[in-house]
């Protein structure tokens, strides 16, 4: 899941913009808290992140729409493993996440290649490219803190998309 804090506009310095601030939360870590900016550092921290978000509320207020989660079913094939869940925001569903993880690697680009083909074998013409987190992390060690980044970046594409009225459909 994630929460949406944008900075108030009171605590910044006159003619300053403000970034949001991402607090991400991940089932795969559940002891852990993820603070992350926009094009900016990702602090891990513990659980109890949330609490000092409340003393907090003089710099960074709750973004409007401000939660957004995905919840799904994690599998596990050979040395793959893959989460599919469906984004909601709010009570209503966005869109689906993949995700996919070659567990004996910890380097992603050495593995890349293997990724996209086992993506493709399920995915077709559907498989994304490479995710931009990968061109900052030529050599070195994949972690959590990347893994959020990549969610940061599909909630905020999901997040200013704008919905599509359906009509027709009964």
């Amino acid at each position: 899941d994630c929460w949406f804090y944008s900075p108030n506009t009171i605590a910044l310095i006159p003619g300053q913009t403000g970034k949001l601030m991402y607090v991400m939360h991940n089932s795969e870590y559940p002891l852990s808290c993820f603070a992350l900016f926009e094009n900016g550092p990702c602090l891990i921290a513990d659980a109890n992140f949330d609490t000092l978000m409340v003393k907090l509320k003089g710099f960074f207020q709750n973004a409007k729409a401000n939660k957004i989660e995905s919840r799904g079913t994690r599998y596990q094939y050979c040395d793959f493993l893959v989460k599919v869940g469906t984004v909601t925001m709010g009570p209503s569903a966005r869109g689906i996440s993949v995700e996919v993880e070659y567990c004996p690697c910890v380097i992603a680009n050495d593995c890349w290649n293997l990724l996209m083909e086992f993506m493709q074998s399920f995915m077709g013409n559907h498989t994304p490219g490479i995710p931009s987190v990968f061109g900052t992390k030529h050599d070195s060690i994949y972690g959590p803190a990347d893994t959020m980044v990549q969610y940061m970046e599909l909630f905020n594409k999901i997040r200013k998309q704008q919905q599509v009225p359906v009509a027709g459909i009964r």
